[in-house]
């Protein structure tokens, strides 16, 4: 899974989270809208029906009865606390109120009943609706609250979405790593198929090849043939390897058995077994090392032998023979800095800028002989890098930290 892929979960997730909380939020807006009278308060109807009672000098006329419905009664009370109109009043409501019983219904019940008042001119208009239809609590608040409850909502939603979002990242974290490793068990299952399929007959090939390049009794033109069939064998052989090292180190399957290291007797033991090999034929081959020894650096020497041996290797495969090969090594602050000059990768000429970073893939034209250098030097906590040497040649240097 890419970052890029990784980067789209999230911003559906958030897209999600964010789109949970509107409908919710709008959700409640619609049910406290539609069981609100449709967002009417009950002081408009009060007022209507106020309006709507009338005194004609004798008695009181009222045209409102649309207004209350069949559920709704209403009384008018005096100022002596007396009951002097009313319409469907139920049974169980008094005819006669004190000051106390006025201030308590007017913010509770009467007599269980939730009512709506209006004063008027001539008295209190007091509407009242069934039992258990209405619910009344009195709150009241700081306005403090008030102004602190948009950030309290804000912060409220953002925590939310933000616990989403973490739980989220864990899941997609915990699942990339779980697929991750189901794809690294089957590519490594199906490159160590391959090489070992592949080992089998190119043994008998190498071996074959060999015997018909020392046979004294072929022509020597069949002779080198089968030289350069060996040699080809040779190299498919250690691409092989490489593949299969180059995965161990991708899916970090590859230990690392560090060892102190002395820098000047290991590469002296590489350049010679490398020369007695006769992979130097045709080349000339100098050390580069400083007088004063260098520090001791934690290595696994297996890994680091590799890697010098693919960039001698490159030197030799990507050149005339006649050219200068050079092997050295310095110290340079806490780092130290094995180099391995000569010549240039095939068909490119030398960098014209040092400390060129290597391409993720190695290079194409590289195969995975550079990639392998740069995966073993960061195994180790360094780096690679390019830059051109003596008589424009390339060099490619290995950073290592020596502690």
């Amino acid at each position: 899974m890419s970052l890029r892929s990784l980067f789209k979960g999230a911003l559906l997730v958030t897209a999600s989270a964010a789109l949970i909380a509107v409908i919710t939020i709008a959700g409640v807006l619609a049910f406290v809208f539609y069981h609100s009278d449709g967002g009417r308060s009950w002081d408009m109807p009060v007022s209507m029906i106020s309006s709507a009672l009338t005194w004609d000098g004798a008695d009181y006329e009222f045209s409102g009865d649309a207004l209350l419905g069949d559920d709704r009664w209403a009384i008018l009370i005096a100022e002596d606390g007396q009951v002097i109109w009313s319409l469907r009043k139920p049974a169980d409501v008094p005819e006669q109120y004190s000051l106390t019983d006025v201030a308590s219904f007017t913010r509770w019940y009467l007599s269980d009943y939730p009512v709506q008042c209006r004063i008027r001119d001539d008295g209190l208009l007091v509407v009242g609706a069934p039992r258990g239809s209405v619910w009344k609590h009195d709150i009241s608040t700081e306005s403090r609250l008030l102004h602190d409850a948009p950030l309290w909502c804000g912060g409220i939603f953002l925590l939310a979405l933000g616990c989403v979002l973490g739980l989220s990242y864990f899941v997609v974290r915990r699942w990339f790593r779980q697929a991750q490793r189901v794809r690294d068990a089957a590519r490594s299952d199906w490159i160590n198929g391959v090489s070992h399929d592949i080992r089998t007959p190119l043994s008998m090939v190498m071996g074959y090849s060999a015997q018909m390049e020392a046979a004294e009794d072929l022509p020597p033109d069949r002779r080198k043939q089968a030289g350069i069939i060996r040699a080809q064998s040779q190299e498919i052989r250690d691409l092989v390897n490489d593949l299969n090292l180059t995965m161990r180190l991708d899916c970090a399957m590859q230990p690392l058995r560090k060892k102190p290291l002395q820098i000047e007797g290991f590469l002296r033991q590489v350049a010679a077994d490398f020369l007695n090999g006769g992979m130097g034929e045709g080349f000339s081959f100098e050390m580069d090392l400083p007088i004063k020894p260098l520090p001791q650096i934690e290595a696994d020497p297996f890994l680091l032998r590799r890697a010098v041996n693919n960039l001698l290797t490159n030197c030799v495969r990507h050149n005339a023979p006649g050219r200068t090969i050079r092997l050295g090594a310095r110290a340079e602050g806490g780092n130290l800095v094995l180099f391995v000059e000569g010549g240039t990768a095939a068909g490119h000429p030398a960098p014209a800028e040092p400390d060129r970073p290597l391409a993720p893939d190695g290079g194409a034209t590289h195969g995975t002989g550079l990639k392998l250098v740069r995966q073993i030097a960061e195994a180790h906590g360094g780096s690679v890098q390019f830059g051109p040497g003596a008589h424009q040649a390339l060099r490619v240097s290995l950073i290592l930290p020596i502690r």
